[in-house]
């Protein structure tokens, strides 16, 4: 769970802006999106074999 304490001077802007920061480097989006649906055993291993392959062609 993200938390973000704001204080007495900080604008709401700014404690959002904070707050999606989190969010966002906590993976939290990203993770409800993708169990939004049933995945199959087979589609995972499918997923991770494509991002392992993208990930070594980035890095060569």
């Amino acid at each position: 769970m993200s938390q973000v304490i704001v204080g007495p001077d900080d604008s709401f802007e700014f404690a959002l802006k904070r707050f999606s920061r989190k969010v966002q480097q906590a993976g939290t989006l990203a993770e409800a999106r993708r169990r939004r649906f049933y995945e199959s055993p087979q589609e995972r291993r499918k997923r991770k074999a494509e991002s392992s392959k993208r990930r070594q062609r980035r890095s060569r």
